[in-house]
């Protein structure tokens, strides 16, 4: 009898299965709710608009995001001359960089790991802690941090005025060839802004493909949605509440530990990073801020584990507050097969990245004596 029960048990998840597949096949009003911690406001999940909204202050044209892309690629506005935007948003890797720690100015190694460009332009906050509210700002704060780029925007734009065909570029982009700093930053955040990833097998499946998920893909994005708790944060078109919390990491020294606490002072977010979005999540290792997550088997499996569940922050010789963990982390309990249903589904979420031609870089003017 007991042999019957469990076949009569195993038989109905065989036969679940489809009737579950088939409900996500339907349209969203008939998937079952999302597990969601009290209090979260979570938006549905939805296919990405097709391209973000630029701010009234630079309007989106075609000729300042070709200025931006040669801009983009500009080894001559670092301090060194060697360091360009690409450095740490190389379009072969991503547009990150594959390291766990970015690599900046004199070979010093940074405290956080170089997050995508890809779909930055729909993010309401920039870096790992938002202390920068636009594109435009993350792109100045970059040029001239000490440990990125280190760059001097005098000497940048006196070289550039050096190089005829920055000119021309200024020009058709600003009407003029005049060369300041807002207009360099203004460009780059132009071009970063056209680099969008809105093409996924999920986003052909939310505007209606029902074909554009295998069953695994589908079984993963219902863990996704339920057992796995994952729209606890990762929710919205963007698959990213655009909040910060606290998973563990900062509990040790690898990093910056202190998180959105150093730009807010609220001790509620000592260790709290951005909820980063997941589309292209296939190609943009190593993970988290810290970069200690090496591929997709590890991450899942540090969030299966539940991190670590508050355990002592190393003394970090200041007065900053004890880090919580945030409510939404806890013990998942997911076996192997659903992890491999849920890495299934993630990488449904990778598509195609956004391929350009390198720009040539642009030859200065030879000085005649």
């Amino acid at each position: 009898m007991r042999w019957y029960l469990v076949l009569l048990l195993w038989v109905g998840e065989v036969i679940a299965d489809p009737a579950l597949i088939e409900r996500y096949r339907q349209a969203r009003e008939h998937w079952p709710p999302a597990t969601l911690d009290d209090g979260v406001q979570a938006q549905p999940l939805a296919a990405l608009p097709a391209a973000p909204p630029c701010p009234a202050s630079n309007p989106c044209s075609e000729a300042s995001r070709v200025l931006g892309k040669q801009l983009f690629f500009e080894r001559r506005l670092s301090g060194s001359g060697q360091l360009a935007c690409a450095s740490c948003h190389d379009p072969d890797l991503g547009w990150a960089d594959g390291r766990r720690q970015a690599i900046g100015h004199n070979r010093q190694v940074g405290n956080m790991n170089s997050p995508t460009v890809v779909n930055s332009g729909y993010l309401q906050r920039l870096f790992w802690d938002g202390r920068a509210d636009s594109l435009e700002q993350q792109a100045m704060a970059s040029w001239l941090n000490p440990v990125e780029m280190a760059g001097d925007p005098a000497v940048a734009i006196a070289t550039l005025e050096r190089i005829p065909g920055y000119a021309e570029l200024f020009a058709q982009a600003y009407g003029d060839a005049t060369i300041s700093s807002e207009r360099i930053v203004n460009a780059i955040a132009s071009f970063s802004r056209s680099l969008t990833l809105t093409n996924t097998r999920f986003d052909l499946f939310m505007r209606g493909d029902t074909d554009a998920l295998d069953e695994r893909e589908i079984r993963g994005l219902h863990l996704f949605r339920t057992k796995a708790r994952c729209m606890n944060c990762h929710n919205g078109s963007l698959l990213s509440d655009q909040s910060f919390h606290h998973l563990g990491t900062s509990f040790h020294t690898v990093g910056n530990f202190k998180g959105r606490y150093q730009v807010t002072g609220d001790v509620s977010e000592v260790g709290a990073f951005r909820t980063p979005p997941l589309r292209g999540v296939g190609k943009t290792a190593p993970y988290l801020h810290t970069g200690m997550a090496t591929d997709l088997d590890m991450l899942l499996s540090l969030y299966n584990m539940g991190w670590w569940q508050n355990a002592e922050i190393p003394d970090s010789g200041d007065s900053t507050p004890q880090a919580q963990l945030s409510p939404h982390i806890r013990p998942l309990q997911l076996e192997a097969d659903d992890l491999a249903d849920l890495k299934a589904f993630l990488l449904s979420l990778t598509g195609s990245m956004p391929h350009i031609a390198v720009p040539a870089e642009l030859p200065e003017a030879l000085s005649v004596e």
